[in-house]
C-alpha cells in the first residue's frame, strides 16, 4: 500500500518545488497527481494557454453535489533579493516555526488539504470532499476563473468552499475586490525650453495620479456604509506603487508607465470605478492631443478580483463555525480567490493557518502551533463529513 504522508511531509515536499509565478508549476502538479492517484483518487487537470501551468482538482466520496471544497494556490512569490537564512525551498524547523517559501502562503494549507483528501478516501465520508489547486494567484488570481469553469460538469457541484489563505484560523467572511490597470502615457518629446510644443508624459500621467489622490481623499471623507465600516480602511482605495519614464532632465518625457490599482468595497461596483478612471483618462488624453494629435494613453487590465461579500446564512460560514467552534468573524482588505468562487455560485469563507503578515517576506514561516491548528481543523472537518 502506498504510504500516507503526514501534513509536514507533504508541506516539505510541496515547498521543495520552486513554483514562483514566473516558472512552471507542472513538476508540483505531476507529483501531487501521482500521489493522489496512488491512493485511488482520480484527478483532473486544466492547463493554461501555453500548457506550462495547470490547475488540479479532485473529488472524494459519494458522486453527489454538495461537497466541501478545499481551495489553495500552488504558486509563490520570488525570493530574489531577499535575505534568507536558509534555502527558501527547504523547510527548516527552528524556534517553534517552519521556515520556507510558501509555508505560510499557502503550501501549508495545500499540504493539509491533500492530507485530508487522502484520509477521506481511506476512511470514507458520507458528504463529499473536493480539492482545487490553482496557479497564478500571486499575479492577480488569474488562474482561478478558468479552473472554476473547468470544474463545472466534471466534478459534482460543491456547496461550501474554504479558501485556505493565512487567516490565523479566523473565519474571514468578506474582503475587498481588486483591479489593476497598466497605464502607458505616450507623449511627444521636445527640448524642455520648448515644452509647450511637446507633451510631457510624466506630467500628464501625474494628472491621473492626482486623480487617485483626490479619490482617496473624497472616499476617506465619506461617512462609511454599514459594510464599509467593518473594513480597515473603511473606504475604497486607489493606489500607484511604481512609476517610470523619461529620458533626461531637459527633455519632455515621451513615455510614462505606472500601474493604478483599486481595492473596492464589497458594496461598491468595481465596474463603476473602472469607468470613472477611464473617463479621467479620456479627458487627459484629449488635452494631450490638443497639443500633439499622436499623443495617447494606452491601458491594459492586469487583473480583476471580485470582492467576497459577507453572506446571509452562508453554508461555508456555518460549516466553518461548526468545525472551529468560533463565533466571531472578520473581513480583510486584501483579495483572494474566494471572490471568484462566490461569483461562480459557491458559498465561501477564507480560513487557513498562518499569519498574512508573514506572506511574501524573507524567512517566511508558519508557527508550528498554527500548522497544528490547521491539522486539527481538518480532522474535525473529516468527522463532520463522516456524519453527513
Amino acid at each position: 500500500m502506498t504510504e500516507r504522508l503526514s501534513p509536514l511531509d507533504l508541506m516539505t515536499k510541496l515547498v521543495s518545488f520552486p513554483t514562483v509565478s514566473s516558472l512552471s508549476n507542472l513538476p508540483l502538479i505531476d507529483w501531487v497527481e501521482e500521489y493522489l492517484n496512488a491512493h485511488g483518487i482520480r484527478t483532473h487537470r486544466h492547463y493554461n494557454e501555453d500548457r506550462e501551468k495547470a490547475a488540479l482538482f479532485a473529488h472524494v466520496g459519494p458522486e453527489v453535489e454538495g461537497a466541501v471544497v478545499l481551495s489553495g494556490h500552488t504558486d509563490v512569490v520570488p525570493v530574489e533579493g531577499q535575505p534568507w537564512a536558509d534555502d527558501p525551498f527547504t523547510v527548516v524547523e527552528r524556534d517553534g516555526r517552519y521556515y520556507g517559501r510558501g509555508c505560510c502562503d499557502m503550501k501549508g494549507f495545500d499540504a493539509l488539504a491533500i492530507w485530508a483528501l487522502v484520509e477521506a478516501k481511506h476512511r470514507g465520508v458520507t458528504r463529499p470532499l473536493q480539492i482545487a489547486l490553482s496557479y497564478d494567484e500571486e499575479t492577480g488570481c488569474t488562474g482561478a476563473p478558468p479552473m472554476i469553469a473547468a470544474m463545472q460538469g466534471v466534478l459534482p457541484k460543491g456547496e461550501a468552499v474554504i479558501v485556505g489563505e493565512p487567516s490565523s484560523m479566523d473565519i474571514v467572511t468578506g474582503h475587498k475586490g481588486g483591479a489593476s490597470y497598466a497605464t502607458h502615457v505616450i507623449g511627444f518629446d521636445v527640448h524642455s525650453s520648448l515644452m509647450h510644443t511637446g507633451v510631457n508624459a510624466i506630467m500628464e500621467g501625474a494628472k491621473l495620479i492626482t486623480w487617485a489622490n483626490d479619490q482617496n481623499a473624497a472616499n476617506r471623507a465619506l461617512a462609511p456604509s454599514a459594510v464599509a465600516a467593518i473594513f480597515e480602511p473603511p473606504w475604497t482605495t486607489v493606489h500607484v506603487g511604481t512609476i517610470r519614464g523619461g529620458t533626461a532632465h531637459n527633455i519632455t518625457a515621451r513615455d510614462c508607465w505606472f500601474d493604478l490599482d483599486f481595492r473596492v468595497l464589497p458594496d461598491e461596483d468595481p465596474v463603476a470605478w473602472r469607468a470613472a478612471y477611464f473617463d479621467r483618462v479620456a479627458e487627459v488624453e484629449a488635452e494631450m492631443q490638443s497639443v500633439r494629435p499622436e499623443a495617447r494613453i494606452e491601458i491594459e487590465e492586469v487583473f480583476s478580483i471580485p470582492p467576497l461579500r459577507p453572506e446571509q446564512d452562508g453554508a461555508a460560514e456555518a460549516l466553518a463555525r461548526r468545525v472551529t467552534g468560533a463565533n466571531g468573524s472578520k473581513v480583510v482588505s486584501y483579495g483572494t480567490e474566494a471572490g471568484h468562487f462566490q461569483t461562480a455560485g459557491y458559498s465561501v469563507v477564507v480560513c487557513g493557518p498562518g499569519d498574512i503578515a508573514q506572506a511574501h517576506q524573507p524567512d517566511e514561516f508558519i508557527e508550528k502551533s498554527q500548522f497544528e491548528a490547521g491539522h486539527a481543523f481538518m480532522r474535525r472537518l473529516l468527522d463532520q463529513l463522516a456524519e453527513g
